[in-house]
């Protein structure tokens, strides 16, 4: 993965085969990124790469971080529960996201056409890193697939492996295996996961 902000505007993320290619989503939306780029810095965030992506922080915080998509490109909020959003205009990234905690884009002119919108937005979310402010912590129920419970109480390796991991770390694999449409295919998905959930990852890590 990129760990450069300047190659991630170069050559994109790193994280597929479309890498610094003409068809990296990079390469399409790079105005639009550039723009957003622009008001982040403007605004007096601290530019990095994290994730392979450009993330911009303040007061030892992340406030946010720039993606590039096949249909659209993103400026994502950390801790998006606290923003008031008197636009309206931020939106959930999936179904299982608990908040609406980023402004998505299809046009590359649209982020200079919302630039004051942006900046009063990375303003409230810097005032909140100020004073050290985070989100209540919500309780999460986890529901994990049927497949997995089994699988998890006949492999007492893996259930230790899989009760260490992170509540985010075991959400992601309870999506992971649900996401399937066969069992058979939950299964499979289960066998192959294992040496991750013995390492102590979660489904989106290397």
């Amino acid at each position: 993965m990129t760990t450069d902000p300047d190659a991630y505007f170069a050559d994109g993320c790193g994280r597929c085969d479309r890498f610094a290619t003409p068809d990296c989503s990079t390469r399409l939306w790079l105005p639009g990124l550039l723009t957003l780029r622009r008001i982040a810095l403007e605004a007096g965030l601290a530019e990095t790469a994290k994730w392979g992506h450009p993330c911009y922080m303040h007061a030892g915080r992340n406030i946010c971080l720039l993606g590039a998509f096949r249909g659209d490109f993103r400026l994502t909020f950390m801790n998006a529960a606290l923003l008031k959003d008197p636009e309206g205009l931020l939106e959930r990234q999936g179904p299982n996201t608990r908040h609406p905690d980023c402004l998505r884009f299809t046009d590359n002119d649209a982020p200079a056409r919302l630039e004051p919108v942006i900046r009063a937005y990375l303003v409230e979310a810097m005032t909140y890193a100020d004073r050290g402010l985070l989100p209540p912590k919500e309780p999460t129920e986890l529901t994990l697939p049927e497949e997995l419970v089994e699988t998890l109480d006949a492999d007492p390796d893996l259930a230790e492996a899989f009760a260490a991991l992170t509540p985010g770390r075991q959400k992601s694999w309870a999506l992971h295996v649900n996401s399937a449409r066969t069992s058979a295919t939950r299964l499979a998905r289960i066998a192959k996961s294992r040496p991750k959930i013995l390492a102590g990852k979660g489904a989106n890590e290397r």
